[in-house]
């Protein structure tokens, strides 16, 4: 029996090689409650389905509200944030932290200082 080669065999992604544009953008007006969180997402992989993707982002100091429709792992590596749910719980996260918020999840996220951060999330 032969082997079906026709179809490309996937890589790996690696964070470290030079990855697709940075995209710029800012949560929608509406939800920001202080400063200017402008962001930048750096999307290195996203799944043949679309609903699995990863890659760095980075946020300037703000506070805007949050509501997940997918589950979110952040890797912390830059920065203070605090993540406030509606429920009345609030968690501070520092570089070298991480966390998930999982779909469903609603609060604000106020960026204290400069973050960056690796995501992953499935929608």
């Amino acid at each position: 029996m032969s082997e079906d080669t026709s179809a490309p065999f996937p890589k790996v992604v690696s964070f470290a090689d030079p990855g697709p544009e940075t995209q710029r953008y800012h949560p929608l007006l509406e939800r920001i409650q202080e400063g200017n969180p402008e962001q930048t997402a750096q999307n290195f992989f996203t799944s043949a389905d679309g609903r699995f993707n990863c890659g760095v982002w980075t946020c300037q100091p703000g506070k805007w509200r949050v509501v997940f429709s997918e589950s979110e792992f952040v890797h912390l590596l830059e920065g203070v944030m605090v993540v406030a749910g509606d429920d009345g719980s609030e968690r501070t996260f520092r570089a070298g932290d991480a966390f998930v918020c999982p779909a469903g999840f609603t609060g604000t996220w106020h960026v204290l200082e400069t973050a960056k951060k690796y995501y992953a999330f499935y929608e």
